[in-house]
């Protein structure tokens, strides 16, 4: 599990854009934290959301996305990715 930062979040906002996607927050009467709008690359964040639905939102929509090694930057992204995914074992 990633720790909840400030930290992790622009880690995980980096690793967005590196994959196209642009991350806005906004406020509306949304109640998930994050949403892609209609197959575009930008996803929209609950403006209002605490740090941690923010984080878990955006790993949730991480894991819809299908993602290749090739389709991030460097090794690191990549190994940053792969723990992110990772579904945790109860």
């Amino acid at each position: 599990m990633v720790s909840i930062t400030q930290y992790n979040l622009d880690k995980i906002e980096n690793l967005l854009l590196d994959l196209g996607y642009k991350v806005r927050y906004e406020k509306g009467n949304f109640r998930t934290g994050a949403c892609v709008i209609q197959h575009t690359k930008v996803i929209v964040v609950n403006k209002f959301s605490n740090l941690e639905i923010k984080i878990n939102s955006l790993i949730q929509l991480l894991r819809e996305f299908d993602v290749s090694k090739e389709d991030l930057n460097d090794d690191k992204q990549w190994t940053f990715y792969k723990s992110l995914i990772k579904k945790e074992e109860g």
